[in-house]
């Protein structure tokens, strides 16, 4: 959603590299390009100016302090106002004293209010171990009763549904019903789903605060379909006046709409956004936290959400015994199997795409991660589970007749089967040289990079460079070639820091399952 944005606020930026000191005309040129990017990301008008206006009061006369260059110093005061604007710390579910906690959930027709209600009710199971019941009180749009039962069945919560909905029954008795059912089978947390309207008008208003009125929520929730830009803050500020809420969960981050609702929303109500999800699934759903979304947005990864992921995702046990076997023998106990099992632990991550795109840097390999097929995964595994035992055990043994009939029974070519052994004894290199603290092989910046070994340790001693002239003029002049050190604070050239080296790449084995050259 915020790639558009990514990219006008990274060429905004590099205007700046190289500059000692900021101009007011630097500034200036660069507070306009910031102003652009709002702008065309569907940014409400308010929003745009007060931010523009905090980053260049901070920006301005800022010297290149704390090791950081004029566009890393601005970098990190847009970063701080982004995260700002976005609602500053991550907010908490207030959980009642006395249960059951009553959440209520708001929005306009078609916002995702009923599968949110199945994705929150999951994740408060799942995360918070609580016990949720959800409660069908949207009467009027078709089916949305049936619809919030099946949504219940597979997140694995009970849902309160007396009445058939399709325009029979009234919400505000089932709302008091629902409370008299979760004190009688205590229930600690109930999730009420209520009626939208294709726009904001008195009826609906009434009826969401009469619901309101009659369970009195400990928690509010404005569901907005981020893909709707500026009418998602007019319709909030709807909401906000006619009946209130406490907090706001974007829905449809996934899309490809601008992001322009997740920027405003915050700032012109005075409410968090609590919540974002990003998927269809149940599991598509995630806590809002301020700054590492305005991490992403900045092209910097959310490494933070990546570890959350892996934890959930990775057996620390199997982990442990994992990297046992890379640090023996050079990893060569590492077995296709156990490259098979880590590989599946990934994929519960969620797609690769996605998993890439957090780290760091991920941006310029923006088009490489849009283009790669998550099915090559499927047909790696068929190609594993075509092999026997041994053959897994010990990839060594793959002689052509074999690799012919491992291709055959996995439905692929030849080709692919020798492509994929090879790749494994390089991941296994790459994953053993790391596991032994030997950095990665191939990462330019980190030990272990480069050839490798004893043959980089040579090529090192004989690209020496030579004893400078004793004359000062020209021992400058000798010294000009050679790349300058990192100033204090400052990263290194091959991760963006100054300096003359490279830009950051990637591993060969990464490109080419990314389907780069």
């Amino acid at each position: 959603m915020f790639d558009t944005l990514s990219d006008r606020l990274s060429a905004a930026f590099k205007n700046l590299r190289g500059k000692g000191k900021l101009t007011d005309a630097d500034i200036d040129a660069t507070a306009r390009e910031i102003r652009i990017a709002l702008l065309e990301a569907d940014v409400a008008l308010p929003v745009v100016k007060d931010f523009i206006a905090a980053v260049k009061e901070r920006a301005s006369g800022a010297d290149v302090r704390g090791g950081l260059n004029p566009a890393q110093q601005v970098i990190k005061i847009v970063n701080e106002e982004l995260v700002t604007i976005l609602g500053g710390e991550t907010r908490e579910l207030r959980m009642a004293k006395r249960p059951p906690t009553v959440i209520m959930l708001a929005g306009l027709q078609g916002a995702g209010k009923t599968t949110l209600a199945g994705k929150l009710a999951k994740w408060l199971k799942e995360t918070k171990h609580q016990t949720p019941m959800l409660v069908a009180a949207d009467l009027q749009r078709p089916n949305a009763v049936t619809q919030l039962q099946v949504v219940g069945e597979r997140a694995g919560v009970p849902v309160f549904a007396p009445e058939p909905g399709n325009g029979v029954g009234d919400p505000v008795d089932v709302a008091r019903q629902a409370m008299a059912e979760a004190k009688t089978k205590q229930y600690s947390v109930v999730i009420v789903d209520t009626a939208g309207r294709l726009g904001v008008d008195e009826e609906l208003m009434k009826q969401a605060a009469d619901i309101r009125d009659a369970v009195t929520p400990d928690e509010i929730l404005f569901v907005v379909d981020a893909m709707i830009g500026q009418d998602a803050v007019t319709t909030a500020q709807a909401f906000l006046d006619g009946v209130g809420f406490d907090g706001v969960v974007l829905s449809k981050l996934d899309g490809d709409a601008r992001g322009g609702a997740a920027l405003s929303i915050a700032q012109v109500t005075g409410r968090q956004v609590m919540f974002a999800s990003n998927g269809e699934k149940l599991e598509d759903f995630d806590v809002f936290h301020p700054d590492r979304m305005a991490s992403r947005i900045l092209g910097m990864g959310d490494v933070m959400s990546l570890i959350e992921q892996a934890e959930k995702s990775f057996d620390a046990e199997e982990a442990a015994k994992t990297a046992a076997k890379l640090q023996k023998k050079g990893g060569k106990e590492f077995t296709l199997d156990d490259f098979l099992a880590q590989m599946q632990s990934v994929r519960k991550m969620g797609p690769l795409t996605k998993i890439f795109g957090m780290l760091p840097g991920a941006a310029q390999f923006k088009d490489q991660l849009e283009n790669f097929d998550e099915r090559e995964i499927d047909r790696i595994e068929a190609v594993i589970h075509s092999m026997t035992p041994a053959e897994r055990n010990d990839p060594n043994i793959i002689n052509g007749s074999r690799r012919l009939r491992i291709a055959n029974g996995s439905g692929t070519e030849v080709a692919t089967v020798s492509g994929l052994v090879e790749r494994f004894f390089e991941a296994r290199k790459m994953m053993s040289a790391m596991a032994s603290g030997k950095g990665m092989p191939g990462m330019p910046g980190m030990p272990g990079a480069g050839a490798g070994g004893r043959k980089a340790k040579q090529q090192a001693k004989k690209s020496k460079p030579k004893r400078g002239s004793g004359n000062p003029a020209k021992r400058a002049n000798q010294g000009s070639s050679e790349p300058a050190a990192p100033a204090a604070g400052q990263l290194p050239p091959a991760f963006g820091g100054g300096g003359t080296g490279g830009d950051f790449e990637l591993p060969d084995d990464l490109k080419k399952m990314l389907g780069g050259n």
